[in-house]
């Protein structure tokens, strides 16, 4: 069995803490920081304690400032007052209230009077300057002359002013109809007086206007004396004054007329384009709805009348009788004419004065009418002559000479009408919501039409006039290039309608740039994957269709081509490159799918000047087509050409003498799908074509990259073919001569310029393991100033350290209270989560034995 524990003493408890305050208060523990000797004026940085006592100060005395300006950032509840004196107990209150008057008269008049050399004071009450009020210039209105402004009048003053009283002691002799004197009333005593004012601003009046008249009568006499009066010598100095005076010359009489020429007038609002869209989809409802009631036979009545402009001061009084006069009632010879006999008498008196004007105000009235209807109409007409419909115009005539009521309107006319507006084409159309939509829209109209429907489309769907328009026009973009593909594929290929859709294209392409470029690269994309198909199954893959090099041409149209990296116009040129390099040429139609690959590819190139291999290979490719002798030629050939073979002699002439009847012509683009030529001369003209067109190209590119610095090492094999291998002597004048501008432009452009070459360096020598001392020699100041300006240096450094490392304590001590902050407050919030926790089960469990109970007594 153990030992049972033994209990502890109080001792042993005492003595366990006597040895932790040893423990604690270890002195070989103690920090001391021994200097040598005190220096005056130098702050001591020797602390004496335990380890940590110098930190706790740090930080108490960060929560004393820092920690403070922490809490109290941002807080705006304090007050601060700055009235002045407000707090010096030394000051009188007088005192202040004459200091603070200073002040705010210097704080007024400071800018006010900054070059003001007058050094008096202005004096002020409520506001007013005492100068201005003292010069009484207050003006009393009153309707009297102005030579007695402000004067008034005895009666006037004693009637309103004395109570009337002075009224009444003059008027004290009137008498009665008995004899007998009585006062007059108030009234009559008003009017009396008005009486009387009113007669003595007559007399007033009339002593003015006299005395005008004597004035005129005065100045006229003066004028007739005056040249009496005048010296002898006065005219001559008039004569010498005009004389004097210089004559305007060209430019002051253009200056004049230009201070007398019309100002431009304001033109109207600039209308942005929700609103010009806003407009034309309006317009294009009201033709359609027009339309659609001259089909169901009703007769389009113009009852809308233009309104004149009417000014503000217009008494609309220029109003015009109806025509139609109604028989008037006379009085004639004692009796009642109710016939129009009157009528006529007063005419037959009026014709023979005025026949000739009435006739004239007739007809001008007409003329205005008619202007008038055709000025109603006038932003109709205009608006369909935009369109270029000659069809509207037709209709247009057709309205005017339908009659205005419906009973006059025989049922042929009204037929006719009907099956008139429907040949038109509507004016409002949905915009399809499929490729077949579009398709059944388009087709069965010619390439006019279908453009008028294209645009009225986009009208009617502006993006501006509701809100899923937007989505509707970038789908119509991709059905609209289906459809221009489908226009190429067919045979023929309807290449003039394909040319005016380009133009919608363009303008769904500049609303939409993002949409239209997917569109474009998912059509391009489709076509490289279907040729690298082709090139993984059977090695070789054909020259792409018309349609895809239409919409490689409407890429070039639609989107820039000189930029360095493109998402549309790139890899459509590297399609390009692609088809040249892998499509093999064997037939005719192969060189001509080619040839107008190269074309575009210079296209896409003329602006950028980027270099295309692929190009200038193919080019020299089809000139060996030409070559009749292939056994020893001083240039070599790359894919997809052959140095010899079957299809290497497409381009030799089967016959030389065909060239003297060739004239140069351009490859039709249905060339590329089918080539119809019934005789070897026919063969033989469409050769000679093809090499004019290679030629052609050659030109341009050899003045295209002039500027290489390989241009020699590109043309070389070029020249070596055109000047000793082509048989140029067998071909029209007209090759010839480009043959010897192209030998021109290149023999010209061949500088000797040297290759690119890397950099020559300095070989590197071999590490060696010897190694290499260098002396450092410490230099110190050598003057006074230098070691003045090492010593500050040093100072200013380690002061700097100093504050970067004062500042980063800061922060960490910033950076643990936020954090202690945020602790804090998720403890609280835990705290009152478990305290709710707590009261809910209590509620739960007291409301379960609450139940129980129930149970129980039932």
């Amino acid at each position: 069995m153990g030992k049972p524990p033994k209990k502890k003493n109080l001792a042993d408890k005492v003595r366990k803490t006597k040895t932790s305050t040893e423990i604690k208060n270890n002195p070989f523990e103690v920090k001391i920081n021994r200097k040598k000797f005190d220096i005056l004026g130098r702050k001591s940085k020797h602390d004496v304690g335990l380890p940590g006592v110098s930190r706790s100060k740090a930080i108490n005395k960060r929560k004393e400032t820092l920690l403070k300006e922490y809490k109290t950032k941002d807080k705006a509840n304090k007050f601060i007052d700055k009235r002045f004196g407000e707090y010096d107990t030394k000051m009188d209150p007088e005192e202040k209230i004459l200091q603070r008057f200073s002040m705010e008269r210097q704080r007024t008049q400071d800018k006010k009077d900054m070059y003001n050399l007058n050094e008096e004071e202005e004096l002020t009450h409520y506001g007013q300057s005492l100068s201005e009020m003292e010069k009484l210039n207050d003006m009393v209105d009153s309707d009297d002359d102005a030579d007695e402004k402000g004067v008034l009048s005895a009666e006037l003053t004693a009637s309103h002013f004395g109570g009337g009283g002075l009224l009444r002691r003059k008027t004290q002799g009137e008498k009665d109809n008995g004899g007998n004197q009585r006062a007059k009333s108030r009234q009559e005593l008003i009017e009396e007086l008005i009486l009387k004012s009113k007669q003595e601003k007559r007399e007033r009046q009339n002593q003015k206007e006299e005395s005008q008249v004597l004035t005129e009568k005065l100045d006229q006499d003066w004028k007739s004396i005056q040249g009496l009066l005048a010296h002898k010598n006065a005219p001559k100095a008039d004569r010498l004054e005009e004389e004097d005076k210089p004559k305007l010359d060209e430019y002051d009489m253009m200056v004049r007329e230009l201070g007398f020429e019309m100002k431009a007038q304001p033109s109207e609002k600039m209308k942005t384009p929700e609103e010009v869209a806003r407009e034309e989809r309006e317009r294009l409802q009201k033709l359609e709805a027009d339309r659609l009631r001259r089909m169901m036979g009703d007769v389009v009545e113009d009852c809308t009348k233009t309104q004149a402009h009417m000014s503000a001061d217009d008494l609309n009084d220029g109003f015009i009788l109806d025509g139609d006069e109604k028989p008037t009632l006379a009085y004639q010879d004692g009796k009642w004419n109710i016939n129009e006999e009157g009528a006529k008498i007063e005419g037959d008196d009026d014709e023979e004065g005025g026949e000739g004007e009435s006739g004239e105000e007739e007809s001008g009235g007409e003329e205005e009418e008619e202007g008038s209807g055709e000025d109603s109409h006038s932003d109709l007409d205009s608006e369909q002559e935009s369109e270029g419909g000659e069809e509207e115009e037709e209709e247009e005539g057709e309205k005017d000479e339908v009659p205005a009521t419906k009973s006059q309107l025989s049922e042929e006319e009204r037929k006719a009408q009907a099956e008139a507006a429907k040949a038109e084409l509507p004016y409002t159309f949905k915009a399809p919501e499929s490729y077949s939509d579009l398709k059944g829209l388009l087709q069965g109209h010619p390439a006019d039409h279908q453009c008028i429907i294209l645009a009225r489309t986009q009208k009617c769907n502006h993006p501006s006039l509701a809100v899923g328009n937007k989505l509707k026009l970038q789908k119509l973009f991709g059905f609209l290039l289906e459809y221009v593909g489908e226009l190429a594929s067919r045979s023929p290929p309807e290449l003039s309608t394909i040319d005016k859709m380009i133009t919608q294209l363009y303008g769904l392409c500049q609303l939409f740039p993002e949409a239209a470029s997917k569109a474009m690269q998912t059509t391009l994309v489709d076509s490289a994957h279907r040729m690298e198909d082709v090139l993984e199954v059977k090695g070789r893959a054909a020259f792409p269709q018309l349609d895809m090099l239409i919409y490689l041409k409407i890429t070039a149209l639609l989107f820039p081509t000189s930029d360095f990296r493109h998402p549309v116009t790139t890899p459509a040129l590297l399609y390009i490159s692609q088809a040249l390099t892998k499509c093999p040429v064997m037939s005719l139609e192969d060189v001509t799918s080619g040839l107008v690959l190269c074309c575009l590819a210079v296209e896409y190139v003329s602006f950028s000047k980027r270099f295309c291999p692929e190009l200038i290979n193919f080019l020299l490719g089809v000139l060996h087509l030409a070559v009749q002798d292939k056994t020893s030629t001083g240039y070599s050939v790359v894919p997809p050409f052959r140095q010899n073979g079957k299809v290497s002699d497409l381009l030799v002439l089967s016959d030389p003498e065909s060239s003297q009847t060739w004239s140069k012509k351009t490859l039709p683009l249905s060339a590329t799908q089918t080539l119809t030529l019934t005789t070897d001369l026919d063969t033989d003209h469409y050769r000679l074509s093809a090499v004019a067109t290679c030629m052609d190209l050659l030109k341009h590119c050899s003045s295209l990259y002039r500027e290489l610095t390989s241009y020699s090492h590109i043309f070389q094999p070029i020249t070596t073919l055109l000047s000793k291998h082509l048989p140029i002597k067998t071909y029209p004048a007209a090759l010839q001569d480009l043959h010897g501008e192209i030998l021109a432009t290149i023999s010209g452009s061949l500088t000797s310029r040297p290759l690119l070459v890397f950099q020559k360096k300095k070989p590197i020598p071999l590490k060696l393991f010897t190694p290499k001392i260098v002396e450092y020699k410490i230099t110190r100041g050598n003057t006074k100033e230098e070691r003045e300006k090492e010593r500050l240096n040093h100072k200013y450094k380690k002061e700097f350290k100093g504050a970067l490392r004062e500042i980063r304590k800061d922060t960490r001590f910033l950076a643990r209270e936020k954090l202690n902050e945020v602790m804090g407050r998720d403890a609280e919030r835990k705290r009152k989560v478990k305290e709710l926790f707590g009261s809910l089960a209590t509620q739960e469990g007291e409301w379960k034995a609450l139940k129980r109970r129930k149970n129980s007594r039932h």
